[in-house]
């Protein structure tokens, strides 16, 4: 494993084609991801992995495109692999790894079984590692982090499942959640996976609607919630929101409540405390390798969300591959990402404990009391993986900070950022303001599949503005409106074979019709996940954006987040969104919407610079027929920026029809648009 004095940083002034960083060769040799390989390669036929350091980038780079390649291609030996590597710990043996290879309807590990929650906890049977911390822990009102062993996590689901199985909950009950990002939260998960029973969470910010959409899909039979929340300097009480849940969702049985505000347990409920008190050895339920651990829900804003199943085999072995190769996470790591329960990210901060590191839970604002307070979460808690947003480090860097500079961030050897593409001025920012010889693992993926497709590989180096390559076992192309692979040309992502936690279905979608719409309706057969990429022809990729909202001007296809990067540099600019319109005769209007920051204002010498930056940077398609100031840009619930719904709206669509409100964090700011397209309609 690298640490931070065994890399090399090239500067963030490094000329294009040379790299921001790479590892030292020593360090790269003795990642995990290389120990794997030669593994792999003795056992179950992987090429042939080098101990000795990759003299140059370009060796590093084949080897790498190698190992991917055979992961991709051998389907059967690769997973093998990586159960056997991990030890996983299967109940019944599997009949074989893949017993249909179509998508979708991929069966993984046919008779097989296992369970996700005891390779979450085993560390905790280890002597060397029973006291050690599972968890730490802080929020906005605490002075030092709240540490959790591996034996108390362990003691505490044990308990917990007991009483959870003495309330009645089978293999296949659901269980939700409306809790923040809090060890209770990372417990009840466990005990409930224990059970195989299934688990669903909603943050606790979201309204009651949301929450509603979300699980009376499911039908709960048991219902952990807080009483409320700290965030922003704030206590936001929850008890009425929760007492509405109460009413609306019939199937539950039993409130469990956790008093994060101190409030007495309302009538009926049972107090978390005396849940988890027991001194009671956990009992882990063998279940089917895709029997369901959890459902998630996508960001989706129109319709009802759409409950993402996936399994607990499949979550659990892609989850070890991906965070022990591909982050070289371990038992030495701290590993903190910051997320909400609402968002697949806190189901990924989990997997730390399957490869035993220490989970880093933070509960709070990452800008409360200033823009810089995750960055003192990191340096309080010794993290040495930590992940944040794109968006936030951009906002780092417009309140310019400097981390490096103000804060002890030696223990930080890899920062990863995902939520939306990390511009050229993000990966500057971190090598110049965090530190210089840090690994930048940038990756994208999806709730879909509760991993990356495209992320960190340590033994590579980090080009500017590019995610290193495609993950292990991922078949990640870029394809043509015909359906074939191109390099250094925008396509769309597709994965052309199947990746053990794709959703072994959607609930109440019993004939798959509306799971095979949402992936497979453009390329039969292979997964079209809705992002534009670039492939490039040394590996690495470039992320351009949400292909559903591409903007195609004179037939010429751009990625909006190629516009906000360059519109998001200039200090005058919080945030931006930009809509490209079809007309009714034949024409294209492309408004830019603009936040503007404190103090700034929208004139003709602004628009001018925004319109001169474009052309000048990008081009003069890209330039805006509008630009217009607003007030405040409709997200999703997990931050994303809105454009498709903002479109419909432009064009006439009714915001009932055009969005879930349930959806988004502000419909106030969707509202305006509404009234533009009926303005310009009328």
């Amino acid at each position: 494993m690298s640490t931070p004095s065994q890399d090399q940083a090239t500067g963030a002034s490094a000329p294009a084609d040379q790299p921001l960083w790479r590892p030292r060769p020593e360090a790269a040799a003795a990642t995990r991801l290389v120990a794997f390989q030669a593994w792999a390669a003795e056992h179950h036929g992987a090429p042939a992995a080098p101990l000795a350091p990759a003299p140059d980038d370009a060796t590093a780079a084949a080897r790498y495109a190698a190992l991917h390649s055979w992961s991709t291609a051998d389907l059967n030996r690769f997973w093998t692999a990586v159960t056997e590597y991990f030890d996983v710990r299967f109940g019944t043996a599997p009949q074989a790894v893949l017993a249909d290879a179509a998508m979708p309807g991929a069966r993984w590990f046919p008779g097989a079984t296992l369970n996700y929650a005891e390779h979450a906890l085993r560390f905790g049977t280890d002597p060397a590692h029973a006291e050690l911390p599972a968890i730490l822990h802080l929020d906005e009102t605490t002075a030092e982090p709240i540490a959790l062993s591996w034996a108390e996590l362990r003691r505490q689901v044990g308990s917990l499942a007991a009483e959870l199985r003495a309330l009645g909950v089978r293999p296949g009950d659901r269980v939700g959640a409306y809790l923040p990002n809090i060890p209770q939260a990372i417990v009840a998960l466990l005990a409930t996976a224990s059970i195989g029973a299934i688990w669903t969470s909603c943050a606790p910010d979201f309204g009651a609607r949301s929450v509603l959409d979300r699980l009376q899909q499911i039908e709960p039979v048991v219902l952990f919630a807080v009483d409320g929340y700290h965030y922003g300097g704030k206590n936001h009480d929850r008890t009425e929101v929760v007492a509405e849940l109460r009413r609306e969702l019939p199937t539950v049985r039993a409130v469990v409540h956790v008093p994060l505000l101190g409030s007495p347990a309302p009538e009926s409920a049972l107090n978390w405390a005396d849940l988890v008190a027991a001194d009671v050895e956990p009992v882990f339920e063998q279940l089917p390798f895709d029997h369901p651990l959890w459902v998630l829900y996508s960001s989706g804003t129109t319709g009802l969300p759409k409950a993402i199943v996936q399994s607990q085999g499949g979550i659990l072995i892609e989850h070890l591959k991906q965070a022990a190769l591909q982050l070289d996470l371990g038992p030495r790591d701290r590993f903190l990402w910051y997320t909400s329960t609402g968002w697949m990210m806190w189901n990924f901060l989990v997997a730390g404990l399957l490869v035993g590191a220490t989970v880093v839970t933070y509960d709070g604002s990452p800008g409360h009391p200033g823009t810089g307070a995750l960055w003192e979460v990191a340096a309080r808690t010794r993290t040495t993986v930590l992940g944040t947003s794109a968006a936030y480090v951009i906002a780092s860097r417009k309140a310019e900070l400097h981390p490096g500079r103000d804060l002890d961030l030696s223990a930080v050897r890899c920062i990863g950022t995902t939520g939306s593409p990390l511009p050229p001025d993000g990966f500057r920012w971190i090598y110049d303001e965090v530190k210089p010889d840090v690994w930048l693992a940038s990756v994208s993926g999806g709730t879909d599949v509760c991993s990356c497709f495209v992320g960190g590989v340590p033994t590579l180096p980090v080009y500017l503005g590019e995610i290193q390559a495609p993950c292990l076992g991922a078949a990640v192309e870029s394809w043509d409106v015909n359906g074939k692979p191109h390099t250094d040309e925008v396509g769309e992502l597709v994965v052309t074979q199947p990746i053990p936690s794709m959703p072994t279905g959607f609930w109440n979608d019993p004939d798959g019709t509306r799971y095979r719409d949402s992936y497979f309706e453009m390329f039969p057969g292979t997964w079209r996940h809705g992002d534009w990429i670039t492939v490039t022809s040394r590996g690495t990729v470039v992320i351009h954006g949400r292909s559903d909202s591409t903007l195609n001007r004179q037939g010429v296809r751009m990625g909006s987040s190629d516009i906000y990067e360059v519109v998001e540099r200039l200090p005058e600019i919080a945030e931006s969104l930009v809509i490209g319109l079809e007309e009714e005769n034949g024409g294209y209007w492309m408004p830019l919407f603009v936040v503007l920051a404190p103090g700034a204002e929208l004139d003709d010498e602004l628009r001018g610079r925004i319109r001169n930056v474009l052309r000048e940077q990008l081009s003069p398609r890209h330039v805006p027929d509008e630009v217009i100031a607003v007030t405040g840009l409709p997200h999703t619930l997990t931050g994303k920026r809105i454009e498709v719904p903002v479109k419909r709206l432009l064009s006439g669509t009714p915001l009932d029809q055009a969005v879930n409100p349930g959806s988004v964090d502000n419909l106030e700011h969707l509202r305006f648009f509404e009234r533009l397209g009926r303005e310009r309609r009328a």
